[in-house]
């Protein structure tokens, strides 16, 4: 009795195929492309689970203290916590930031 071939669908048999023929392109999708997924969570999407409130308690805590200066200090903050690598402060920095640019262009602070 011979031996039965494993069969795959055709689906599988693709990405077997890619896996073979395109070693670097399957190591940046398996090990590059979640660290990148991760990263764009952390900066963009997991700061939106901080409530209003406190953004915008940081952002008037900012104008009462700096005035006019207030997001020239959020973006010195935000740039502070990218050169320590805290994607996620930075995202709240970037949330901050962008609060105070829309008081600024609705005119609730100089």
């Amino acid at each position: 009795m011979a031996l039965l071939k494993p069969t795959y669908c055709g689906h599988m048999n693709t990405i077997l195929e890619f896996i073979t023929n395109h070693p670097i392109a399957t190591f940046f999708i398996v090990f590059v492309g979640p660290i990148f997924m991760w990263e764009a969570y952390q900066h963009r999407v997991r700061p939106l689970f901080i409530p209003k409130a406190e953004i915008n308690r940081i952002v008037d805590g900012l104008i009462e203290k700096y005035g006019p200066d207030a997001e020239q200090h959020a973006y010195i903050e935000e740039d502070a916590e990218w050169r320590r690598s805290h994607t996620y402060k930075r995202g709240i920095w970037r949330r901050v930031r962008r609060e105070l640019q829309r008081r600024y262009r609705a005119g609730e602070w100089e």
